[in-house]
């Protein structure tokens, strides 16, 4: 708490100080959730230069440091995750499944949409709620509260609909033969 009053008042040696003190647990939470040492050092940078200006708003009824440290990195992580899914919609086509940009055989190309419109019929055979989850999580990169919300269901049930949506999706691609038994990608040659 002492050093986030100095380092309020501009003390540099109090935020070298923290930072010593609290990097380790920043960037732990930050790895796992985003599984990139480059990204979770670039969000630790980020978190800790948000600690330096805003180190007054600290409340301590409100938690610990390291509380409020860990909802900081997770709200951090979690806004650049969503923004990475935006980023790759772009390169998505209508059909709302991935495109990129590396096709360039006419064989590839066929590969490509075959399997976007196999997963397209496989969503359209699972329960419809499943269906409205997990097309708002995956391809609409929607958070889970935004679709607590749409689909008007508790945050809970919303998770158990995007996390069953998934396993029936992966049975049905078991059982067309486009997943490999380790659950990976099934090669083609």
């Amino acid at each position: 708490m002492r050093l986030l009053r100095e380092i309020g008042q501009g003390s540099a040696a109090a935020f070298e100080q923290f930072y010593e003190q609290y990097a380790a647990l920043v960037y732990q939470i930050a790895q796992r959730m985003m599984g990139d040492p480059m990204e979770a050092e670039d969000l630790c940078h980020d978190i800790f230069l948000e600690v330096y200006r805003t180190a007054g708003q600290y409340d301590p009824a409100r938690g610990s440091i390291e509380a409020w440290l860990a909802v900081k990195t997770r709200s951090r992580c979690l806004d650049r995750l969503r923004r990475m899914k935006r980023d790759r919609l772009h390169d998505w086509d209508a059909a709302g499944l991935p495109w990129t940009a590396s096709e360039s055989s006419p064989e590839e190309q066929v590969l490509k949409k075959l399997e976007r419109e196999t997963v397209r019929e496989v969503l359209d055979t699972i329960p419809q709620a499943q269906r409205e989850a997990v097309y708002g999580m995956y391809f609409q990169a929607k958070s889970h509260r935004e679709l607590a919300e749409k689909l008007e269901r508790p945050l809970g049930t919303v998770k158990s609909l995007i996390r069953y949506g998934l396993i029936n999706v992966r049975k049905q691609l078991n059982q067309l033969g486009w997943l490999a038994p380790s659950g990976g990608a099934k090669e083609r040659e």
